[in-house]
């Protein structure tokens, strides 16, 4: 090796500084060394017995074109062992909440379907479930962004009553995250980031009356930490949001704080390639979850303090160069989750960088976490990574990191601040050109990208088939929907969910209502920008 390599620095993702080993003298002078798996601060783990106990969740994003391609792409993958289930929603319409005879969704016509399903009303969910044990499956129905999760929601739910189904009994998570499309890929048009947060306050609380074993809400790092924040930043701002919706949702007085926190406990975080500070993160993930809620709220639950993680491989670190490659880096990220402790996890298809999944990258996604969890024995033990030098001195530099952020965060006026401010994008742009400098220094390399490249590529991949008629076959359930409704109950359900905004009420009652009444995404997206106005977002979007 050049002396120069051996010579330069190493350090993590983050920035954290390496030494070439570590032994007892790096860690904290108050390490607690009987740390034990399903103990609290629970940085070893939520569980005694590990995955010996429950193996994670095999849960894949999957869906695109019409409903019934995203229908049959779930059964697909449930077919394939896949063990619950993520509804993806177009973006185009379900991110702005317009219909698609919008000018600015038909302006893009053909772009329709290629990041989801299109999904305009409770006829659309019932297509995409048809054939689907809606009650036997773990689902996630869409809703990623907190202006669309009402609509999601409602309509998975009303969808499942029109089947049968007791709404009380489904398991299942929803999402509405900010940090999606208030900090990543903000899109023309959405709500206020205060709204947005009242908007999941009204979720909490209506799940906690009719739907008491859904997760009403999962915090997004993984969308963060894909926008340009680093390990501890995305702990410190997963952290700063829960803050934010926990006293958003106790000020109401209606729940308490260690039944709002259990809602909250399931988080998603992204696992990168920079293997040991992800596994490193989502240990202290638990720990600092643990650590906020004692300190803060004197909570003593531990139903409430036991963080459950849901993880889904950086697509980012997909690329279109060789993309066989990747199987190698979904299976390494994998691994990393599995050696983190995760409850349920997404591997991302080998194909990410050119389409969204083939059948035959979702299947091998599936299959890498069934390697894992049969073929490998990494399930005898739990947290088998537990005490050794390097991790735990790397957990405990980003822990202190993370809380430096997280005060950082609450002296700019906390989460729904530092959105409406513009100061986290700063931060997170920053990072992305620092990346993008290492890369092209060589600091950071890319096997196949910036070292080891070949002229032409010897793999070959099944593309993506996608299907033409999606725009047209939505235009006409769309036209075919508004010419079979009642329109006079359509007019009364869009009225009652539109006092229920302005007055302050909870909107998901008359949502609910509004789906069984078959109203459409555009005309509940209509409703929210007349009550509640627009973000002024603090980035240029044009």
């Amino acid at each position: 090796m050049p002396e120069r390599e051996l010579d330069r620095p190493r350090r993590t993702i983050s920035g954290i500084e390496l030494n070439p080993s570590y032994n007892g003298a790096d860690l904290p002078g108050d390490f607690d060394h009987s740390q034990s798996p399903g103990k609290p601060p629970f940085a070893r783990g939520g569980f005694e017995l590990g995955y010996r106990s429950k193996l994670w969740r095999i849960f894949q994003l999957s869906g695109f074109g019409n409903p019934e391609d995203e229908g049959e792409r779930i059964r697909y993958l449930l077919e394939k062992g896949e063990t619950g289930y993520i509804m993806e929603h177009d973006r185009m319409t379900a991110d702005h909440l317009y219909d698609v005879d919008h000018p600015d969704v038909s302006a893009r016509s053909e772009d329709v379907g290629l990041s989801g399903a299109v999904i305009l009303s409770v006829h659309d969910f019932l297509l995409v479930l048809d054939g689907i044990d809606i009650g036997a499956y773990f689902a996630h129905p869409g809703g990623a962004v907190p202006q669309h999760a009402p609509f999601a929601l409602a309509g998975f739910w009303t969808a499942a009553q029109r089947r049968g189904f007791d709404i009380s009994k489904l398991i299942g998570t929803g999402q509405s995250d900010f940090f999606l499309t208030y900090v990543g890929c903000p899109p023309k048009e959405q709500i206020p980031a205060s709204a947005a947060l009242r908007l999941n306050v009204d979720i909490v609380e209506f799940c906690a009356a009719h739907v008491p074993r859904w997760v009403p809400v999962s915090i997004a790092g993984y969308n963060g930490a894909d926008s340009g924040l680093n390990a501890y930043q995305e702990l410190a701002a997963v952290m700063s949001c829960a803050v934010a919706q926990i006293d958003a949702v106790v000020a109401r007085g209606n729940l308490p704080p260690a039944q709002v926190a259990h809602y909250l406990s399931g988080v998603n975080f992204r696992v990168s390639m920079d293997l040991m500070e992800d596994i490193a993160k989502l240990r202290t993930a638990r720990k600092m979850w643990h650590d906020l809620l004692t300190r803060r709220y004197g909570i003593t639950d531990e139903r409430a303090l036991r963080m459950r993680i849901h993880v889904v491989t950086a697509g980012s670190a997909m690329t279109y160069q060789e993309p066989m490659n990747n199987i190698v880096r979904g299976t390494l990220m994998a691994l990393a989750s599995m050696l983190g402790g995760v409850q349920s996890l997404g591997v991302s298809g080998y194909d990410e960088a050119l389409s969204i999944p083939s059948e035959t990258a979702h299947h091998m996604s599936v299959r890498i976490q069934q390697i894992l969890q049969e073929e490998t024995g990494l399930t005898a033990v739990a947290d088998p990574l537990g005490g050794s030098y390097y991790l735990e001195a790397l957990g405990a530099e980003l822990e202190g990191r993370a809380w430096e952020f997280f005060e950082a965060m609450e002296n700019q006026g906390g989460f729904i601040s530092c959105l409406d401010s513009g100061w986290i994008h700063e931060i997170a742009g920053a990072n992305q050109i620092a990346i993008e400098e290492q890369l092209l220094t060589g600091e950071r390399r890319r096997v196949g990208v910036d070292v080891h490249r070949i002229e032409a590529d010897p793999f070959e991949v099944d593309g993506f088939s996608g299907v033409d008629d999606v725009y047209e076959r939505a235009v006409e359930r769309l036209a075919k929907l508004r010419r079979s409704r009642s329109a006079a109950a359509v007019g009364g359900a869009l009225r009652e969910l539109d006092v229920a905004c302005r007055e302050g009420n909870n909107v998901m009652p008359p949502m609910m209502e509004a789906l069984a009444a078959e109203v459409s995404l555009g005309e509940v997206g209509a409703v929210f920008r007349g009550a509640f106005g627009q973000w002024d977002s603090p980035i240029d979007l044009v």
